[in-house]
């Protein structure tokens, strides 16, 4: 890593002892210095368990850095992209990919049996949500199952994929303790950090966001903090994983409360005949005591959709109702459902309807400069577009193809679809929209974004949200 990528790396009290030192700790059966040797002098093998959005960002970083690094990668086909150096994430340009790969320092491999050698484990999996709704953690346990069969005396174990707290102490720990017979603080080290990627952010990447650490040992926070101060500038450890996991849980719950309030504002403003985007434009000028968040057809991603029911299920299992947060995440959740009925009624003012009129949604990936489709509103549009008969296409330069119900969608030519459509829905808004144009080439276009709100003039056939 190149010095002027890396800032210094800035020292924070240490929560487990006030004078921290890295002594001896005889309850542990190995010696914790030499593997925090290892990771200041680079020479510790580094696993990374799942290399999507999260994972192939620091497993690069961490080459970049000078670590060896094992990625264990289940989908055959990333595996064998990543090995070409061929990157399937946005953030990481194959060139970058191609000098940690080509000089040795990063090889993906399907099985855990690959991490047989590795001294600190971090774990980037996927924290989804079931078909009841509710949290499914199947990839964090099988992650731990993988990891438990080859787990050894002297190995650190850090999970980062988001999750409610206890999820580490309750959840990983036991698997990983129970399937290899070992004893966390005494055999193997375990901590939690939460992951802080921002797809598409070109500002604030692995290097340059700060990096939360929580474990329940001082061992296990000692070498959390050393591994992560290798590749980060800045590194905050706090008293315990659970309070770790519940700083990632309050940092997407005030997202998601402040976007729901907003989106809120859009719908009782469009029933008072209001310009919601002038009421927040002159919001916004007051210098304190506000922050800027905007409307939207809803919120996609991993995080913001998710990450609140996490911490809304956890409250409710303590007996704990966190209205705020479900009240958010049912506003956010239902966005695309009003879209879709104004939508209807824009139609219904040109004489046409939701089942005889063509629409063509501008934009598909959750946020705008990112093929990311997860938890994506304007898939969840098309969908209830289709199941109403609605004749639907999309455009998104980003993204070719997706999945909708049983059956896939490819992305329209742009000329195309504007020339034929009675209602453009601008779901995304990509920087590469030439949104004038898209104006002037459309019957009608509904702005879910406020991108012609830029435009300082006002056309007859655009409808903010």
């Amino acid at each position: 890593m190149s010095p002027e990528s890396q800032s210094p790396a800035k020292d924070h009290a240490h929560p487990l002892s006030t004078t921290h030192t890295l002594a001896a700790n005889p309850d542990l059966s190995f010696s914790v210095e030499a593997l925090l040797r290892r990771i200041e002098n680079k020479t510790a093998i580094i696993g990374v368990v799942g290399l999507g959005y999260v994972g192939l960002p620091l497993a690069v970083e961490l080459g970049k850095a000078g670590f060896s690094v094992v990625g264990i990668e289940i989908d055959e086909k990333r595996a064998a992209e990543c090995n070409a150096g061929n990157s399937y994430i946005t953030d990481i340009p194959s060139a970058e990919l191609r000098t940690v790969v080509n000089t040795d320092k990063l090889k993906a491999y399907t099985s855990f049996e690959a991490l047989a050698g590795t001294d600190v484990i971090v774990v980037c999996v996927p924290t989804n949500l079931g078909a009841d709704g509710n949290p499914d953690l199947r990839h964090v346990e099988a992650s731990a199952e993988g990891i438990s069969s080859i787990l050894k005396p002297g190995q650190a174990v850090i999970l980062e994929s988001t999750s409610f707290p206890g999820t580490t102490e309750e959840i990983a720990k036991p698997i990983l303790e129970a399937m290899s017979g070992l004893v966390c603080a005494k055999d193997f080290l375990l901590a939690f950090s939460p992951e802080r990627v921002d797809p598409g952010n070109k500002t604030y990447t692995v290097h340059n966001t700060p990096k939360v650490v929580g474990a329940s040992d001082v061992a296990s926070l000692d070498v959390a903090v050393m591994f992560y101060k290798q590749v980060v500038g800045e590194v905050v450890p706090v008293s315990c994983s659970r309070t770790a996991e519940m700083v990632k849980m309050f940092e997407n719950a005030f997202r998601a409360v402040n976007i729901g309030l907003v989106n809120e504002m859009a719908q009782l403003c469009d029933h008072m005949n209001l310009d919601v985007w002038e009421v927040l434009d002159a919001a916004y000028t007051k210098p304190f005591g506000i922050m800027p968040f905007y409307p939207g057809p809803g919120v996609g991603g991993h995080c913001i959709p998710v990450d609140p029911v996490y911490l809304a299920w956890k409250a409710e299992k303590l007996g704990f109702d966190s209205d705020v947060v479900w009240l958010a995440a049912k506003t956010n959740r239902e966005m695309p459902q009003w879209v879709v009925s104004k939508v209807g009624r824009l139609l219904e003012k040109q004489g046409s309807s939701l089942t005889t009129g063509k629409i063509v949604i501008l934009g598909v990936s959750y946020k705008k400069d990112v093929p990311d489709c997860r938890e994506s509103p304007p898939i969840y549009m098309i969908e209830q577009l289709q199941e109403m008969g609605s004749n639907v296409s999309f455009h998104d330069p980003f993204v070719d193809e997706i999945r909708v119900g049983a059956g896939k969608m490819k992305s329209e030519d742009l000329e195309d679809a504007l020339a034929s459509a009675d209602i453009v829905v601008l779901a995304t808004d990509h920087s590469c929209y030439d949104m004038r144009d898209i104006v002037r080439k459309s019957k009608h276009v509904l702005d879910t974004r406020g991108m012609t709100r830029k435009f300082g003039e006002h056309f007859e056939n655009v409808t903010l949200l």
